[in-house]
């Protein structure tokens, strides 16, 4: 457990040495102040934004993924491309416990990201059951996206145009909300559709159970794929 918690907190200290990734820290930061001070104002001067406030603040608990989403990515194609990797691959560590030491804080940050937003947030009574429980479903998408790219690329390049294209699909499933009810779960075969559907129940008092649990379901069995993928392809 030591050696993963170093390991964690050197890989977080990464990010403070490039001006280009210390950047992305700030972006919950104008995340949270749309949604606590501009949307509050626009949705009391506009009526017709009420009805979007649930897709709102689905989207901001997905952006706020989406921090290191693009950190982790980063840091990794860069130890790829200096060859890094492949001291990491030697090193007295499993490659299981090397996955956990690399997403331990990036995934805890999301998770109290979103925790904090739903507090916060001023349209809805969300329990604080449900907020801990989707937040945790939500900081998912890190590995999984991160794991993903890391499995395919082999440089930065390559990696901007992948990380472009994985934000398209991590909010396609927007669009289950502008379909009919009996179509929306169409869009479940992407997985971020599951949190999107979560936290829509949610904002409305419904159970949330059903979405969470497949939600779980497929982001763990992805999770599991991805890094076995990434095992074989980072490390050479």
């Amino acid at each position: 457990m030591n050696k993963i918690l170093k390991l964690s907190f050197t890989d977080f200290k990464l990010i403070f040495r490039d001006s280009s990734l210390k950047v992305f820290l700030a972006l919950p930061i104008i995340l949270f102040a749309l949604v606590v001070f501009a949307v509050p104002y626009l949705a009391d001067k506009y009526d017709f934004l009420v009805p979007y406030l649930p897709l709102i603040l689905a989207f901001a608990v997905i952006e706020n993924t989406q921090t290191f989403c693009f950190i982790s990515s980063m840091v990794l194609i860069d130890e790829k491309e200096a060859d890094v990797a492949k001291i990491y691959g030697v090193v007295p560590l499993s490659k299981t416990e090397y996955i956990v030491s690399r997403f331990l804080i990036p995934y805890l940050f999301t998770l109290i990201l979103n925790v904090i937003l739903f507090t916060v947030q001023p349209f809805f009574d969300i329990g604080f059951g449900d907020n801990v429980l989707i937040s945790m479903l939500a900081a998912l998408v890190v590995p999984v996206y991160v794991l993903s790219i890391n499995s395919i690329v082999r440089n930065r390049m390559q990696g901007m145009i992948y990380i472009k294209a994985f934000n398209m699909l991590i909010l396609l499933p927007i669009f289950a909300f502008f379909v009919p009810e009996k179509l929306k779960h169409l869009f479940g075969i992407f997985p971020t559709h599951w949190i999107f559907q979560s936290v829509e129940n949610a904002t409305q008092g419904l159970p949330i159970g059903f979405m969470l649990t497949i939600g779980f379901i497929i982001f763990t069995g992805m999770f599991i794929y991805v890094s076995r993928s990434f095992i074989k392809n980072h490390f050479v």
